[in-house]
């Protein structure tokens, strides 16, 4: 395992990391504490020392699983959660300090840490990051000792700039991917100079880039990726990276031509994000350790080729960048 800073918390994590979303609902299963338990340990195992939950995972069980896991072990594991999705209407106008504080404190025993090495805001409203009283609450967490660090989770690079400017904010989670390709363009270099850790969601498109979806593919009911592709629950951001399918395969099949003979596009796809070094840690999920241990094999791939990395960005140009590009 590899491991990088995570901006300005000094922290040396993981390159690779998980995230627990997939474990559990949202993804066509129900929660299982013992795949959880599993999947967790298998991950700690394999040198992983960040993992990625928030409250609404499958309502506190995520974070309780997360916390079980990290209290059985010896060595130093991050834990990063986050808070604010489960204010409904989820508006600017129904956010309030008072709310988040009691959330973190939830966040809390749900983990059954003594202190949240980092809690981020779970994707607000936009209108939210220019509300100086709600960063000004996890300065008060944090000097209360119930919180290490403080991150946002966001939608748009628009947020994400807006964001780091609150001395408080110490790293940015964002959705980047070979479909999703514009925090390259606008967001990492500012971040750099800023020392703020970049948190990298949804690298696989939601599976999309692992080459195994197809048109004939079927979701359950439950599964996400079949109610919210027209973002009817959360972003439709959040799911295929918002990628229309008719538009994603073929953009997938060129990608297969490219890297013919290269092992697995979900191995290759992570093994891009982590070309740029100013990503901090990538955190797939996984809801099995066949999963888990692909992922953290792409870790150890050789490094792409600059024909390769064009080869890519030449894909997104002319299949997917007028579909999101301008949105997030």
């Amino acid at each position: 395992m590899n491991y990088r800073t995570l901006g300005k918390t000094g922290w040396k994590i993981s390159e690779i990391g998980l995230g627990t979303w997939q474990v559990g609902g949202g993804w066509g299963s129900p929660f299982d504490p013992k795949i959880a338990e599993e999947i967790l340990h298998a991950a700690f195992d394999k040198g992983i020392n960040f993992v990625d939950t928030a409250d609404v995972y499958d309502a506190g069980l995520s974070e309780s699983a997360v916390g079980q896991a990290v209290r059985e072990r010896s060595e130093r594991i991050y834990v990063a959660t986050k808070c604010g999705r489960r204010i409904q209407p989820h508006i600017s106008e129904t956010y309030s300090t008072e709310k988040l504080r009691r959330h973190v404190e939830d966040s809390l025993r749900n983990t059954g840490l003594k202190r949240l090495d980092l809690i981020q805001l779970h994707c607000p409203p936009t209108s939210v990051y220019n509300r100086d009283e709600v960063f000004g609450l996890f300065e008060k967490l944090r000097a209360e000792g119930k919180i290490a660090a403080m991150g946002v989770s966001v939608e748009k690079v628009e947020e994400a700039k807006m964001a780091m400017e609150y001395d408080v904010v110490s790293t940015v989670q964002v959705i980047f991917n070979m479909f999703r390709q514009k925090p390259a363009e606008e967001l990492f270099q500012l971040a750099a100079a800023k020392n703020i850790g970049l948190i990298v969601r949804v690298p696989l498109a939601s599976g999309l880039l692992s080459g195994k979806i197809t048109p004939e593919t079927t979701f359950s009911k439950d599964d996400h990726r079949h109610f919210n592709r027209e973002g009817k629950a959360f972003d439709k951001g959040e799911t295929f990276s918002g990628v229309p399918l008719e538009k994603a395969f073929p953009a997938i099949e060129e990608l297969k031509e490219i890297f013919s003979g290269d092992g697995a596009l979900a191995a290759i796809a992570l093994r891009w994000i982590l070309m740029y070094n100013q990503v901090s840690v990538v955190i797939p999920g996984a809801s099995k350790t066949s999963q888990l241990e692909a992922n953290v094999n792409a870790g150890q791939l050789p490094p792409l080729t600059k024909a390769q990395m064009d080869a890519v960005t030449k894909v997104y140009d002319q299949h997917i960048r007028e579909e999101v590009h301008h949105l997030w």
